[in-house]
């Protein structure tokens, strides 16, 4: 049946007009803009993922800016901390030249003093970003404060997403310099080993030689000794077992910390006193287990004009420790160095392989596209061609009513 007024053969061709103009604008799409999956309307899933792919890509971004930071701190405090041992190297020479007869201390002590400006100099401009990781106020943070530098951006697996951070603590054993009070490395005083110490007492008048205990104040600092000036005191302390007493009072001979005791009641043996109270040394204390003789003083505060032979050798030895800790400290910051040119490294791989994944998820292939799309161009020739044979069906009938 031919009818005027439905012309099936037209709404089919126009149908499939219709499916190859809507195939034809979504390659389209494509090519232009290079993507399979533009939105969430192409393909929910992939578009999902992508999406989140590339906002943890962003977070990773930030990451590698706070890693090339954290970099340029640690850098700055490394190339710091390389200068100290130099200078510090330097003042341990001086003092071995000091022990030669004949030599001016007071001449060495001006080069040493100037050795020992050049160390607070070093320490206190090795700031980068308002952050000096050289010198800290340790005494009134518990010992230690932790620097951390961000290193990397981390999603687990049950879509929870977390930062990692990598941590350098300035403790006692890395900073140099304590500024609230005196437990950096170049401003504590080090303890020297030796089996006995003997010092000249003075006993009603008289000096005497007399061989004591003498107390490591590193150990007096944690049992919690309240210090003033020359004396100090212990109270409430409770001894690990086998461990040292460090119950009592304490006085400073000569730079050793040794037992004291009232020499008002219990001894004439006078080596202290503060116009109050007059101290003298326990010279019972001989078997104490603590055979440390405190430094004479630290680096940062050290005088070798007037020292005796032995004093200097002592000397040496300090700062002969606190060079073995400078260095150390230089390693741990060369390390942590290392380690985070490599999280550099590392999260641009990472950066990369995830920009890598997202677009084999979402990237549109330009070769199966173009040749899609001049099929399509095609097709939709001969659609409209279908269409415009199946309109012209009808006007045959034109020629039913011609006379």
């Amino acid at each position: 049946m031919t009818s005027i007024l439905t012309n099936n053969a037209a709404m089919s061709a126009l149908q499939t007009l219709r499916t190859i103009d809507n195939s034809m604008e979504q390659t389209q799409a494509r090519v232009s803009s290079g993507m399979r999956v533009g939105t969430a309307s192409d393909n929910a899933a992939y578009w999902s993922i992508a999406t989140t792919m590339r906002s943890d890509n962003m977070a990773l971004g930030a990451v590698q800016d706070a890693l090339g930071l954290g970099a340029a701190k640690v850098d700055t405090a490394y190339s710091a901390m390389e200068a100290v041992v130099d200078v510090v190297k330097q003042i341990k020479a001086k003092i071995v030249a000091a022990t030669e007869d004949g030599v001016d201390k007071n001449k060495i002590q001006e080069e040493i003093t100037q050795l020992q400006e050049q160390l607070r100099t070093v320490s206190s401009a090795a700031s980068f970003s308002g952050e000096n990781w050289l010198q800290a106020d340790l005494t009134n943070n518990a010992g230690a404060i932790t620097k951390s530098v961000v290193g990397s951006f981390v999603r687990a697996d049950d879509g929870s997403v977390s930062v990692k951070k990598i941590d350098y603590e300035l403790n006692t054993n890395s900073v140099l310099f304590d500024t609230g009070g005196n437990t950096g490395i170049l401003d504590k005083q080090f303890n020297v080993s030796q089996s006995s110490k003997t010092l000249i007492i003075n006993i009603n008048g008289t000096q005497t030689e007399k061989t004591v205990g003498v107390y490591n104040v590193d150990g007096l600092i944690s049992a919690g000794a309240t210090f003033t000036g020359a004396y100090a005191n212990v109270t409430g302390y409770t001894p690990p077992a086998g461990g040292i007493d460090y119950n009592g009072n304490f006085v400073n001979v000569g730079g050793n910390w040794v037992r004291a005791v009232d020499s008002a009641v219990l001894s004439q043996e006078v080596v202290y006193d503060d116009g109050t109270t007059k101290w003298g040394v326990d010279t019972t204390a001989t078997g104490e287990p603590a055979t440390n003789v405190i430094a004479p003083t630290s680096v940062d505060t050290l005088d070798i004009t007037g020292l005796s032979a032995t004093d200097l050798d002592t000397m040496l030895k300090a700062v002969d420790m606190a060079l073995e800790a400078v260095v150390s400290s230089s390693s741990a910051l060369g390390s942590i160095s290392m380690r985070i040119g490599m999280q550099e490294e590392f999260v641009n791989n990472l950066t990369d392989s995830i920009d890598s994944g997202i677009g084999r998820l979402v990237d549109a292939d330009m070769n199966e596209e173009s040749t899609r799309l001049k099929a399509l161009q095609t097709q939709q020739q001969l659609a409209i061609q279908s269409l415009s044979i199946a309109n012209s069906a009808s006007e045959s009938i034109l020629t039913l009513f011609r006379q």
